[in-house]
């Protein structure tokens, strides 16, 4: 983004012109805009709006990378869907609609999802990295190639009710490691798609980050830089904390651990931990139709069972399940599947069956989303 640029044409002037208008801002501001490279990673709930309002702003390269397909519980939040993009590919999908918001940005579509062997690549051709993702490995992946490549990070994340955002650049502040330094174990953080999430919410903050980037792109204003910002929809109250930069921090800390990752992402995946011994869905079904004597043990929480269950199945949630042991003593030494939405909460109770003194307790891989998808579509997805 060098100081010398070309000049704003007359139709350009006329669709920017209450930018143009704007102290500290005006042409100079708005030039910097359309040389700008913006990477915005998940076109969910905080990409769809982010990603509308940059492209309406005149970001001038917009990327844009998710290998995810519309499904129809997408609807209630990610705005650039409809009903008949149900089974498309996000990002052709949501190129579609942004290019007709503005057909004179840059649209660079990537239907993949970010991992250590494309994050340093893809996050290197961009000045800005708008992290709408929602999964933890992705989440530490960006936060790494950006610490490592000198890229400012906005991030972003919603649960149920709330919502925070802060901006993460270990040049001159923390980076998301000096928050957490390493990501939650299986079933410890749970996903909108097993905790839920309000519609609203992520249009709320995907618009703080798209804000984020626009200030940091045009040089304008206080980035939230060292700064977090919690949103609580229900309470309409918004709280700010100061993220100090931790010199311990295995990415950007003064003994900085972190050059690789690929050994980042399988620390994120569990990958480098001891494998727990687990069966798939299709091996499951066999066994049960072959007359096996085994117990499905479902570790979801109530409202989720009552979505969508595995016949057969034993409600136990995760954190009753401590406590009721004694209801699955006669199993001790048999064999027990245990399931929970995707994998995580039910790897969790593998592990404390297994310290109780069950013996063959396996974990379902894929958990019941895995179930309806190869065995039984008529269980809902949620």
């Amino acid at each position: 983004m060098s100081s010398e640029r070309r000049t704003l044409g007359a139709a350009e002037r006329a669709r920017y012109h209450r930018h143009l208008l704007l102290p500290g801002f005006g042409e100079e501001g708005q030039l910097r805009l359309l040389e700008a490279r913006v990477l915005v990673v998940g076109a969910g709930g905080l990409g769809c709006p982010a990603s509308q309002y940059l492209v309406a702003a005149g970001v001038g390269t917009l990327g844009l990378a998710d290998g995810d397909r519309v499904e129809l519980s997408n609807l209630q939040r990610q705005i650039l869907y409809g009903p008949a993009d149900v089974g498309r590919p996000k990002v052709e999908v949501a190129c579609e609609r942004l290019r007709a918001i503005n057909p004179d940005v840059v649209l660079e579509p990537f239907a993949e999802r970010v991992t250590a062997a494309n994050a340093l690549e893809l996050v290197s051709r961009y000045d800005v990295v708008v992290d709408g993702s929602d999964n933890f490995p992705t989440r530490y992946l960006l936060n790494d190639a950006c610490v490592l490549l000198g890229k400012p990070l906005v991030y972003g994340a919603i649960f149920r009710f709330d919502g925070q955002a802060s901006v993460f650049d270990s040049r001159r502040g923390p980076c998301y490691r000096c928050l957490h330094a390493q990501p939650p174990g299986p079933g410890e953080a749970p996903s909108c798609s097993e905790a839920g999430v309000l519609g609203v919410l992520p249009g709320l903050v995907g618009l703080v980050q798209a804000t984020e980037a626009l200030k940091l792109v045009a040089g304008l204003g206080e980035p939230l830089v060292g700064r977090l910002v919690h949103y609580d929809a229900l309470g309409l109250r918004v709280a700010e904390f100061v993220l100090p930069k931790d010199p311990d921090c295995p990415a950007c800390g003064e003994r900085a651990t972190i050059r690789d990752l690929r050994e980042a992402e399988a620390l994120c995946t569990g990958e480098m931990e001891t494998m727990l011994p687990e069966t798939t869905v299709e091996e499951l079904e066999k066994r049960r139709r072959g007359g096996e004597e085994l117990l499905l043990v479902d570790v979801r929480e109530p409202q989720e069972y009552a979505i969508a269950s595995i016949e057969g199945a034993l409600l136990v949630p995760l954190g009753a399940l401590a406590s009721r042991l004694d209801e699955l003593a006669a199993w001790k030494d048999r064999p027990i599947v245990v399931h929970c939405h995707h994998g995580g909460r039910s790897a969790r109770a593998v592990e404390l069956l297994a310290q109780r003194g069950f013996t063959r307790v396996e974990n379902l891989k894929g958990g019941i989303d895995a179930w309806s998808l190869a065995i039984d579509p008529s269980v809902p997805r949620y």
